[in-house]
């Protein structure tokens, strides 16, 4: 049975930067308010180091930097603007002559967990190439058939001395990117004792609006789109250049050197691994089409079911498809590459033990409800949240939030709180909502005393492209906003006494 979406939430105006305020939360907890820094060029990554600082991706500007958190001070550790092989098309306009912009650049970051202890290493993901420089209308919208980019996910040094990051070794140069739908969201996590490197791919938008005539490959176990990657954080001693970063033990590494980890995915923007009462999990979120944004836990070798299943398989979809191309473009018309669902049900059947359904879905719209949606090309709207990132909350210095997943939205302009049980397998209680402002908030960083949380806003009130949703105004654009808990208020404070 589906998980009902309950929001409990309070709103927010976000200071400006240097000054605080303060704000009370749903259930009485009290928040100082700071902007550490504004105007990035898309802050897409935020961790706060060993170090104490804020190390931080720039989407557009393709810069790494530290942030120092008390007072904004920006130290840039890598320019990565010589390794993009395309110009800025998101900034000339009508002379670039329709060619699209990727939907990231300079992505995902993660840290290794011996950062200033002998492993010195940061790994990157990012856009370096625009396959469809030279094709016919583009390879995008003027055909429907897509956006072809490449990515890659770098190991880099890092010199604390110098204050740059050196020696760049490739992982792999070969990650499908496009104009919608990238995910990539980078994390370290251990399996079995070993830490490994995973990285989110998503479906590259492939059947809907201007990517409508692309086939979907997130079914596809040869094609690394719509997948969840793991590479070792070291290499191993395969001969092969790639090989040696892609584990022996992935799951289908049997007849061939494979990153995929897990299948069936739709646009996870969220990676986050914990140890909740001494069980590891690695968390997921991912964007649903019209309905059903999931929260997963990936495990080797899982299904997840896009796009044949959409959120639970309970049949909401049934008869539909998870996309239809954008009214604009072709008024009247449902074109998309996507496979009609007949039966969310038969479908997961068919995937066996494979089949992996997910801790919960936001906003499961009805089977009435979609079909009128579809029938009207989309129009008129639908809720969803668009979960851009997620971290979990596993300090206790904030009453009641300990192991709770925490993930920040784009289109629901908030960040939600959802209380894991005591094993850390399923979701109990209501879905609260926090910080509810004028942003599009892009990631999350927690401090290890659980006291303060970080949350990066995107530079434009304006998703990609193919969307176009638009939330209005933002009161700060590319910022760090820093949120620090002061405790209860008092009255619930006498409540709880």
């Amino acid at each position: 049975m589906k998980k009902i979406l309950t929001l409990l939430l309070f709103s927010l105006a976000i200071a400006n930067v240097g000054t605080a305020q303060t704000v009370t939360g749903p259930l009485g907890e009290r928040f100082g308010v700071r902007v550490v820094t504004s105007n990035l060029a898309d802050p897409w990554e935020i961790t706060l180091g060993p170090d104490g600082y804020l190390w931080t991706t720039e989407s557009k500007g393709y810069l790494l930097s530290r942030i120092k958190p008390a007072s904004g001070q920006k130290t840039v550790l890598l320019d990565l603007n010589t390794e993009r092989q395309f110009p800025r098309y998101d900034k000339m306009g009508r002379a670039a002559g329709g060619k699209p912009w990727s939907a990231g650049g300079l992505m995902g970051m993660a840290l290794h967990p011996q950062l200033l202890n002998g492993k010195p290493y940061v790994y990157l993901m990012y856009v370096y190439k625009y396959e469809g420089a030279n094709k016919e209308g583009n390879g995008c919208a003027v055909n429907y058939g897509g956006c072809a980019f490449k990515g890659r996910v770098v190991r880099y040094t890092y010199n604390k001395q110098t204050q740059k990051l050196t020696d760049a070794i490739i992982l792999c140069d070969s990650i499908p990117q496009s104009n919608d739908h990238n995910g990539s969201r980078l994390t370290l996590a251990p399996v079995a004792g070993k830490t490994y490197v995973f990285y989110s791919t998503g479906d590259m938008g492939a059947g809907q609006f201007g990517n409508a005539g692309q086939p979907n490959n997130a079914q596809n176990k040869n094609s690394y789109e719509g997948k969840i990657l793991r590479f070792n954080t070291e290499p191993d001693k395969d001969a092969g250049a790639f090989d040696r970063w892609i584990p022996n033990d992935n799951p289908l590494n049997a007849s061939r050197q494979s990153a995929v980890y897990s299948t069936g995915h739709r646009n996870p923007q969220g990676l986050a691994y914990a140890v909740v009462n001494g069980t590891g999990y690695l968390y997921e979120s991912e964007h649903g089409p019209f309905s059903d944004d999931e929260i997963n836990i990936i495990s080797k070798g899982k299904n997840y079911g896009h796009p044949l299943v959409i959120g639970y398989a309970d049949g909401n979809y049934n008869g539909l498809a998870a996309g239809i191309t954008d009214h604009e473009s072709l008024p009247g018309k449902w074109h998309t590459s996507y496979p009609l669902i007949v039966d969310e049900k038969a479908n997961a059947a068919a995937m066996g033990n494979a089949y992996g359904n997910p801790l919960i879905t936001l906003y499961p719209n009805s089977n009435a409800f979609l079909s009128r949606l579809f029938q009207n090309n989309g129009r008129g709207g639908w809720p969803s949240e668009a979960p851009s990132s997620l971290d979990v909350y596993t300090a206790n210095a904030i009453p009641g939030w300990q192991n709770s997943l925490l993930v920040p939205t784009l289109k629901g302009n908030k960040l939600i709180r959802l209380k894991l049980n005591q094993k850390g397998d399923a979701i109990t209680g209501d879905t609260i909502g926090y910080f509810k402002s004028k942003a599009r908030y892009r990631d999350i960083a927690l401090s290890p005393d659980g006291k303060k949380i970080y949350l990066a806003t995107d530079s434009s009130a304006t998703s990609s492209n193919p969307s176009r949703q638009n939330p209005g105004q933002i009161n700060q654009a590319g910022a760090i906003i820093e949120y620090t808990y002061l405790g209860m208020s008092g009255e619930m404070d006498k409540k709880r006494k």
